[in-house]
């Protein structure tokens, strides 16, 4: 039986990321609604899902998803509303009646929707006074994507869900779905000397002040009025020079934010000084290169409905970029 709930459930998770009927209680969902939190920023739309508004995120091609500094990770899969009592009908009805879920489980199902327990000829007489809430997925099907297995249930509209099911949307769930959608620029980082440094030669490491600004992802469900917006700001670069022959400026490899700025431009004059970011190879990299990590650290906060925010765990976005380190050639007269 319980096998069998399952099974039924599943398909009626399967329907979140289809394309279906853009109205939810007589409002309709834009065409920008979407019901998981895939990373290509494709648009689907559903009944009730998640609507991301991305204006304010970090863009092109070198654009990145954050990776959590912890062990935390966004939802796999969530609750919103989904359904009226009419569009649950429809969707069961016919589940019912093809008979392939075995009589015994369309029984109870129709116990439930039907006959009163708990819900009387599908809740019809509180159409307009709330929602079926169903189950979402990301739509990468992370692990844990089908741990969501609640059965439909109702909410009356401006009631918080029932106490004890995970990860049903609150301004909190919205940040979090948010967060998974952030993306920001790439930490390639300017280099100087460019082409090739050389042995015990300090080398200069910034990045483009512009490029790192705060961005944001807001997630909302309009139909019952909540919001979350997560916003990401920059707060550290991480530097592994690839190679334990190196010394890092500073010793700790992790260069602050300075007046909105990470690292500092290097400019004639400078060859003396010890860069505020940057990187000392003490050994030649032959004919090859080493592989120069650089990290940024993104501190995660949020605000959503009714005054309600925090932090989120902070995120990471980094790359790799090949240095050649030469040895200084020394004339002989």
């Amino acid at each position: 039986m319980a096998a069998m709930a399952t099974v039924c459930c599943s398909l009626l998770t399967a329907t979140g990321t289809a394309h279906a009927d853009d109205t939810l209680g007589g409002a309709t969902q834009g065409t920008n609604q979407e019901a998981g939190a895939g990373k290509d920023g494709t648009v689907s739309v559903t009944v009730g899902g998640v609507v991301f508004d991305r204006s304010k995120n970090g863009s092109g091609n070198s654009a990145g998803a954050l990776t959590s500094a912890t062990s935390w990770t966004p939802p796999p899969c969530w609750y919103a509303p989904k359904y009226t009592p009419e569009q649950l009908q429809k969707e069961l009805e016919p589940i019912w009646d093809a008979g392939s879920t075995g009589y015994e489980w369309d029984a109870e199902q129709r116990d439930r929707y039907v006959n009163g327990h708990p819900y009387k000829d599908f809740n019809k007489e509180k159409s307009g006074k709330g929602y079926f809430w169903d189950s979402f997925v990301d739509e990468d099907f992370p692990p844990g994507w089908d741990s969501c297995d609640e059965q439909p249930f109702w909410v009356d509209q401006g009631a918080p869900p029932p106490a004890g099911i995970e990860n049903a949307v609150t301004p909190e769930i919205l940040a979090e779905l948010a967060y998974a959608e952030i993306r920001v620029p790439s930490t390639k980082v300017t280099l100087a000397p460019a082409a090739a440094t050389k042995v015990n030669l300090p080398t200069w490491a910034w990045l483009d002040a512009a490029d790192f600004k705060p961005v944001s992802v807001t997630a909302s469900v309009p139909v019952i009025g909540l919001t979350a917006t997560a916003t990401a700001e920059p707060v550290a670069l991480r530097l592994r020079p690839g190679t334990e022959d190196a010394i890092t400026y500073p010793a700790s490899g992790v260069c602050a934010i300075d007046d909105g700025r990470i690292g500092e431009p290097y400019a004639r004059g400078k060859a003396h000084r010890t860069p505020p970011c940057g990187v000392r190879y003490l050994r030649s990299s032959g004919d090859g290169t080493y592989p120069l990590q650089a990290t940024v650290t993104w501190k995660i906060t949020w605000t959503g409905s009714g005054g309600a925010g925090g932090d989120l765990p902070d995120g990471t976005f980094g790359a790799t970029q090949d240095v050649v380190v030469q040895e200084i050639q020394a004339v002989n007269r």
